[in-house]
This record gives C-alpha cells, structure tokens and sequence, in this order.
C-alpha cells in the first residue's frame, strides 16, 4: 500500500501490532482464525444464553463463557458480559504483541471502544429494578458502572494498568471505524504511543426483539464478541525494526443530507482506494456488513472480481462489533500465512442515518508476535 496524500489531508497509515477476538469459534485469533478456514457453523441454541424468549431460535454466541475463569475471581464478581468481553480481548491483543508495556510507557498506551449505548442487559436490568425492587428502589449501586457508556474502556484500562487516552465512542455500525480514524488522529499528533482500538457486543433479549422489529439487520440471528488491535504508527514501527502484521488506513464520511446511501459510500471508497494508491481490481477480499446498501456501492466501484465476505454471515448481528470483526476477519484470513503477504482488503460501513466509511487493509502474513 503506496499512501498518497492530496492538498486536503496527509494520509496517515496504522500498524497493527497485536489483535484479540472473542467469538462463537472461540477465544483468541488462532481458534478464530481456525474456525474461519474450517467453516465451522457458529450457531448456538438462543437458549444456552438467555432463558428469555427471543424471535429466532438461534445465535452465535459465546456458551459458557463465565468472566472468572479467564481474568480469575479477584475483580470480576460485577463485571458485565460485554465489560469482560472488553477486558479479555484487550489482555489478548496485548498479549499477541512484541510490544512490551512496562512503568516507561504505560502513560503512553491508552484504550479507544466503539459502541452503541454500553451494556443494554446492564440498563435494562437496572432500570427494571427501580421499578419492581421495594422502594426506595432498592437497587444494587454496584452494578450502576455497568450501564455507563464508557465502563467497559475505563475497566480494561484499570486492568491492563493504562494511563493513556481512554475514550469510548458511541458510533452503532460505524464504532469500529470510527474508533480506528480517532486513533489515527491521536497518534499523529503524538498523544499516544499505542492504542488498543476495537468493539465488543453481548447478546440480549432485548436488542434481538429491537432487531426484529425494525427489520434493521440483514440478518435475524444475533450474535455477540468482538475484536480489539493494538494500533501503533506504522512508520514508527518500521523505524524502529518492527513489521506490523497488517497496515490499515481509514476514511470516514456522511451523506450531508443525501438520501443515496450507497452514492455516498462509493464516494468513500473511491477516496481511500485513491489515498492508498490501490485499484479496485487489486483487493483480494472485500467484507460488508450485510447492508444492502454496502453490495451496491462495491457493485459500482469493486465490481465481482473480488472476494466478498459479510460478517453476518460469520458472526450473526453484531451491531457495534461487526466492524471489529470485519477486521478480524481479514486478519485471520492472512494470519501466519506467508502467501499472503501484501494481500490487500477493504472494510466498509454504514449506519441508517448517513454515515459511511472504508478502511484498505494490507497484510503482512506474519503470526503473532512475529514482527521481524
């Protein structure tokens, strides 16, 4: 990937270092990698992860995940399913780094979520306590952290020993994305030295019924986990004898009032192809959403040529870690694959209310914490 730059902005290209996934095919990018190239159905019965009804009988979920048996008991009896997804993913992407974190850098390395509104099992079941407990409604305050929006970046900090940047954005199908552009901009004004990017989702009664009712998924079957990298300046990295295992620049746009979402998101990803100095005809992978939007755009400016994967059909509804997993998806695809080196793909996005992204990804094949 060749960065170009126009008189508008200076591209600025990220390194991934290190990169951790929860999903249905397991814990870790190597069992996601493993389940991606075997095909694995990750389905689940709904039932094995809420024993409240739900429209689809099916999920891709996480069965018998329990937050202690993975962070240990001392710290975990009130963290959240998506808080504990968020600190075990971040743990791993560090964890598959050569980068070391110690009392020299730690104020320099900082944590950056996208989300939607936090934990919804959390609000909800909060929320119905002030109604149904005796009053004064008598709820639990410890459990109150967990339906703020920025509990889950702020606990994988706390657990991690982070002193640096830690913001969460609340983005739906376009958090990853935008989580990945507001690192950019960090590190390139030098605020930061790394940066653990990403997105992780829970599986709820209630966003499945919301799903369903609205029809704004392209899939009925909720999912949940989500991925989290260990982003650093590429250049840098190079500089100083490191080789990041994949190379990701973003670009973020909004329809400004159009109603042609897939007008819109073509524009964008004719932009960052541009600004990466890479034809259509060079991605090897292309991964969506689902939204049929997203198929028209890469109709128009893609065409067939191109694999094209979308993540729904890999990990279910994941509103806010789709994009995470798009990522991963590519990631395991070139994971400790020397044949792919240089491999080049595209992620796009896109939200109901105008809001568009792409991002080109180029892989080095190299395995975890092989970064020579």
């Amino acid at each position: 990937m060749t960065v170009t730059t126009d008189s508008r902005t200076e591209a600025f290209v990220l390194g991934v270092s290190g990169w951790g996934v929860l999903s249905p095919f397991g814990l870790g990018a190597d069992e996601f990698t493993a389940g991606l190239r075997t095909g694995r159905d990750g389905t689940v019965d709904a039932t094995a992860l809420t024993e409240e009804p739900v429209p689809d009988p099916r999920a891709y979920g996480l069965v018998g995940f329990r937050a202690r048996e993975h962070l240990g008991r001392k710290g975990t009896s009130f963290l959240d399913r998506r808080t504990a997804f968020a600190v075990l993913a971040c743990g791993q992407a560090l964890a598959d780094s050569d980068l070391v974190v110690g009392d020299d850098n730690r104020d320099r390395v900082g944590v950056v979520l996208g989300t939607s509104v936090g934990s919804l099992q959390s609000t909800s079941d909060y929320s119905r306590d002030t109604l149904v407990q005796e009053k004064p409604y008598l709820v639990n305050p410890i459990l109150f952290p967990n339906t703020v929006l920025n509990c889950a970046a702020g606990q994988a900090a706390i657990w991690h020993q982070l002193r640096g940047v830690n913001t969460t954005l609340a983005g739906g199908g376009m958090a990853t994305l935008a989580a990945l552009r507001y690192a950019t901009t960090v590190l390139r004004r030098g605020r930061a030295e790394a940066l653990l990017v990403g997105a992780v989702d829970e599986y709820t009664p209630q966003l499945a019924w919301t799903e369903h009712a609205t029809a704004a998924s392209p899939t009925a079957v909720g999912g949940e986990g989500g991925a989290v990298f260990l982003v650093e300046d590429a250049a840098a990295m190079r500089a100083a004898g490191r080789e990041p295992v994949a190379e990701i620049l973003v670009d973020l746009g909004h329809t400004g009032g159009r109603t042609d979402l897939a007008a819109a998101l073509a524009d964008r990803v004719r932009r960052v192809l541009d600004q990466a100095d890479v034809h259509p005809q060079d991605l090897a992978t292309v991964v969506t959403s689902g939204a049929a939007a997203e198929e028209q755009a890469l109709d128009e400016v893609v065409g067939p040529d191109a694999d094209r994967v979308a993540i729904t059909d890999l990990a279910g509804n994941c509103p806010t870690a789709a994009g995470a997993l798009q990522v991963a998806a590519v990631l395991a695809h070139q994971r400790g694959a020397p044949e792919h080196d240089g491999c080049l793909s595209l992620i796009v996005a896109s939200t109901a209310d105008g809001s568009v992204g792409a991002a080109v990804l180029k892989g080095t094949g190299r395995a975890a914490r092989d970064h020579r």
